[in-house]
């Protein structure tokens, strides 16, 4: 399994709008991370299954589970750490 970074968002939620384009940065410059949109609303069984209580939160996980989690606004630069990890 390749790592992937899941994004639990809403429609509504503010902070959601403002981490989008550091993800899409973010995706365009590591294409061999397979990038999840999971909106918290359409898919909440989900959202449990990883115990989503806020928003923005992010996962990022490879072969072997959640590598890292971050809930609200995650800057780049600590999202790129966690990518790093969870190739290594």
């Amino acid at each position: 399994m390749p790592v992937t970074l899941k994004d639990f968002y809403a429609d509504w939620c503010g902070p959601c709008k403002t981490q989008d384009p550091i993800l899409d940065e973010l995706e365009e410059d590591y294409p061999e991370v397979d990038f999840e949109k999971v909106n918290v609303d359409e898919q909440q069984e989900i959202a449990n299954e990883y115990q989503v209580r806020s928003l923005p939160t992010l996962i990022v996980e490879d072969d072997d589970g959640v590598v890292e989690r971050f809930v609200g606004v995650t800057q780049r630069d600590d999202l790129e750490t966690a990518i790093s990890q969870a190739e290594a």
